[in-house]
């Protein structure tokens, strides 16, 4: 292992200057029993990133077409070896599906209601996910969210046009580290097999492919515009939508919220939730191979930036709470923006700022950022921003009172 990523071998890095703004921040007010951690801007270290235009073999990437033939494939595999393993499986030849259920006139003729079950093993008795689904009934094809781990349907997205499909992905892992010999992950194993690799898919890996299996049906449902689907999911699942979108380029956009540390977060800040704490509490959504990091992250051959970076020139959207200190806001705001250096090679525009905005002003272009007040989850002036911006990139034109 390299003892140093500012050597002139393997990823080029560039320094990242903290800047006086940030150690101008002071401490914040934590509530009772806060897990401990570092919290204090003025301490973050001086660190370095991968630079995702650097090549293995330091040549520089300069276009687009090197960056999708010989970067993107490379920083996918430092991804995949390195923290969320490997994948074993695509999509199953002998996968089926039926729709179980169907509501036509459902919300009083407003909505189209299905549930859908994949069959992995094209049988009823093997490894099977749910679908939720429904859709605002308006006789022509709907732009969907499909959403990790499912939850209610949110009336604002339906009255906004937009479907809810929600990916009940925990039937295929379940989200305990004693999990894995019911997961799809032990049933594409070698025989025999009783856990996982150390360069193995960990739970994460699991659910970023039941959300690519779940699209593979969608891609047949004449209900839902399979060119205008969004992935959302908020915390754990934030992360898992994150590497969902970075490796299936069908998903037209991500929206990921509160995903913090090993999601949407500069992990070399060492602020609030490290390497170190998720793989000790949490170390199976990962590859075994994480924790060789947990006291030496200068050494991870990537970082955060690079995986927002992976769904360029797609448009993704991170979104964080003011006092959601563990998740680390402003990490999220510095991986949305230097991931921006990508999508510059397609001609796009980022975040578009420099500095962090104030709390509730969103920000973004084609990567988009906001930062509201209150503690970590989802609500509603999320979706409202999550809407706007969708509309935007699916060319929606709506009246001002719509809005």
């Amino acid at each position: 292992m390299k003892q140093s990523l500012a050597a002139p071998v393997g990823i080029a890095l560039f320094l990242l200057s903290l800047g006086g703004v940030l150690c101008a921040q002071q401490p914040p007010q934590l509530p009772p029993n806060y897990p401990k951690a570092l919290y204090d801007e003025s301490l973050v270290p001086k660190y370095t990133l991968p630079d995702p235009l650097v090549m293995l073999n330091g040549q520089r990437v300069k276009d687009a077409k090197t960056w999708r033939e010989k970067r993107r494939p490379e920083i996918l595999k430092l991804f995949a070896t390195h923290v969320y393993g490997r994948t074993m499986a695509g999509r199953p030849k002998e996968m089926t599906w039926e729709v179980t259920a169907e509501d036509r006139q459902a919300m009083e003729g407003k909505a189209i209601t299905k549930t859908v079950k994949l069959y992995f093993a094209g049988k009823p008795d093997g490894p099977s996910m749910e679908l939720s689904m429904t859709l605002p009934n308006t006789r022509k094809a709907a732009p969907i969210f499909l959403i990790a781990g499912g939850g209610r349907v949110n009336q604002l997205v339906l009255d906004r046009g937009y479907g809810m499909v929600g990916c009940r992905i925990t039937q295929i892992q379940a989200d305990r580290g004693d999990a894995y010999a019911s997961s799809i992950r032990a049933h594409f194993a070698p025989p025999g097999q009783t856990e996982p690799g150390v360069e193995e898919w960990g739970a994460l890996g699991a659910w970023a492919w039941g959300m690519s299996r779940a699209m593979d049906y969608i891609e047949t449902d004449k209900d839902i515009d399979s060119k205008k689907v969004a992935l959302n999911g908020v915390s754990r699942y934030g992360k898992a939508v994150m590497w969902a979108g970075a490796q299936d380029e069908r998903f037209a956009m991500t929206f990921s919220g509160e995903a913090g540390c090993g999601g949407q977060v500069i992990v070399r800040r060492g602020f609030g939730e490290t390497i170190k704490s998720i793989t000790t509490r949490y170390g199976y959504w990962f590859a075994k191979k994480l924790v060789d990091y947990a006291d030496n992250v200068n050494g991870l051959p990537v970082d955060w930036h690079e995986l927002v970076a992976l769904h360029a020139p797609r448009p993704v959207y991170i979104a964080t709470a003011e006092r959601d200190y563990w998740g680390d806001p402003r990490g999220s705001f510095l991986a949305a923006k230097h991931a921006g250096a990508v999508y510059k090679l397609f001609g796009k525009v980022g975040v578009g700022v420099e500095d962090m905005p104030p709390v509730e002003t969103p920000v973004g272009n084609v990567i988009g950022y906001h930062n509201r007040t209150g503690t970590h989850g989802q609500n509603n002036y999320d979706w409202e921003q999550y809407l706007n911006f969708a509309d935007r990139h699916f060319g929606v034109v709506r009246a001002a009172a719509q809005k």
